[in-house]
């Protein structure tokens, strides 16, 4: 649908795909902008896979709208679709083995630590975040940087809009005791809540913890153990 067919208030979301699409009527749209548009009061977790897309796809638009504010706003997403966003992701995880075996082109990188305008960069310099490139992520996600939040947010939400173009692997911030002490707990207490804390460290148990790349690039976020003789 052309821009200039739409209300206003639904041309600001023109990027977002279901808001381009001639199927749903513009009252529809509102409808759904008014239930997971930006500042929404009250967030209720979609029960079909359209809006679960179009809910999606509304929280990548916030994350990205970042490109335009400076550095170091924050971009302060419902708790309520954080929550959902990571149990969305994790079930994603669920269906991922500890060793995941991928195929090149693939970019890696990774130790993000909360710096998500840094990663934000880091996507653009890199020719496009997904889907426009495949990505291994390796680990270190959160802690020291102050927007921890965020990076995961958006990590989660390309993991569950485009599952086989993002990897993530666990590093040793992705745990209960380390975010403890290096300061994603205190993020969350102090923004959120401290459950919400706790709904991430359950999705991080579920991250895979290494990746070969072409059967002969071994990647993974620590050194190898002495134990470790194959990869099965």
């Amino acid at each position: 649908m052309p821009l200039n067919k739409l209300p206003k208030a639904l041309q600001l979301y023109y990027s977002v795909d279901l808001i381009r699409s001639p199927e749903l009527s513009n009252d529809e749209k509102l409808s759904l902008v008014k239930q997971f548009g930006k500042g929404v009061k009250e967030w209720n977790p979609p029960k079909t896979d359209r809006v679960k897309a179009f809910a999606v796809d509304m929280i990548l638009y916030q994350l990205n709208e970042a490109k335009s504010l400076k550095v170091n706003t924050f971009i302060n997403l419902h708790e309520r679709a954080i929550k959902w966003l990571i149990r969305e992701c994790q079930e994603v995880l669920k269906t991922e083995p500890t060793l995941l075996e991928l195929e090149a082109p693939i970019k890696v990188t990774g130790d993000f630590h909360g710096q998500y305008y840094d990663m934000l960069r880091l996507f653009e310099i890199s020719g496009g975040a997904p889907p426009i490139n495949k990505f291994l992520l390796v680990g270190d996600f959160v802690d020291r940087g102050k927007q921890s939040i965020e990076t995961m947010c958006l990590l989660m939400a390309y993991k569950v809009k485009f599952p086989k173009m993002i990897f993530m692997l666990r590093g040793n911030h992705e745990c209960i005791s380390i975010t403890r002490l290096y300061g994603f707990y205190d993020e969350c207490k102090r923004r959120y809540s401290i459950s919400l804390w706790r709904e991430y460290c359950g999705m991080f148990n579920h991250l895979p913890v290494a990746a070969i790349i072409d059967e002969r690039i071994l990647c993974m976020h620590g050194g190898l153990s002495p134990d470790l003789i194959h990869l099965s």
